[in-house]
């Protein structure tokens, strides 16, 4: 009876077991606070990335390679010297599927140009933007051509169209430590517009 008492009273494991208790919920908030400073660090490189594959698209070759050479003076009827109408150009949509890269106009639009994808400029923004968050592979990227109101038909020194390019970043994965390499998260999608400058070329700053 005496040693039931004494086993009873002893407390010398308590501590080891009230902190097996409180290590779970320890670790949840410790993993949970790291998760939302990665997260967060995540969210502020893709949105760098973004901005500066805009800006290296936009004075380096252009990716749907027959725009910067289509002419609207000579093959799409628009009088030379006059501002090319969004009725002759209205956008043109680059991406990569598997690795290969299309060009394509919107359903409906005039498309006689601007379909002959250049895979090696589009693997440049993608190369630009990898520098500042590695994660991004070529099906991420997306490349957007749209109509501005600027340039005019028959330019002799280069496109004839001035365009908005628009750099979006989609589909990238975020897997917090909490779940392990169960979960996927993601990325929030993120864009960058810029005015097109040089449009050739393949350096940029």
């Amino acid at each position: 009876m005496i040693s039931l008492l004494a086993i009873r009273r002893d407390q010398r494991a308590s501590s080891a077991a009230e902190f097996a208790l409180v290590l779970p919920a320890f670790l949840f908030l410790l993993l949970g606070t790291i998760d939302v400073g990665r997260y967060m660090w995540n969210v502020g490189q893709v949105e760098k990335a973004t901005m500066m594959g805009t800006r290296y698209a936009v004075v380096t070759d252009m990716v749907p390679s027959d725009l910067y050479t289509y002419s609207f003076a000579i093959s799409g009827g628009v009088p030379q010297g006059t501002v090319v109408p969004q009725t002759s150009f209205s956008a043109i949509t680059c991406s990569s599927a598997n690795g290969a890269v299309a060009c394509a106009c919107p359903a409906g639009a005039p498309c006689a140009f601007g379909t002959t994808a250049n895979q090696t400029a589009f693997l440049r923004i993608v190369d630009r933007m990898r520098s500042f968050y590695g994660g991004i592979s070529p099906d991420n990227v997306v490349v957007n051509y749209s109509w501005s109101g600027l340039g005019y038909s028959g330019d002799p020194n280069g496109s004839d169209v001035d365009p908005i390019v628009t750099v979006f970043l989609k589909d990238l994965p975020f897997k917090p430590l909490i779940t392990g390499t169960m979960g996927n998260l993601g990325l929030p999608g993120t864009s960058h517009s810029l005015t097109m400058e040089d449009g050739e070329g393949f350096r940029g700053n």
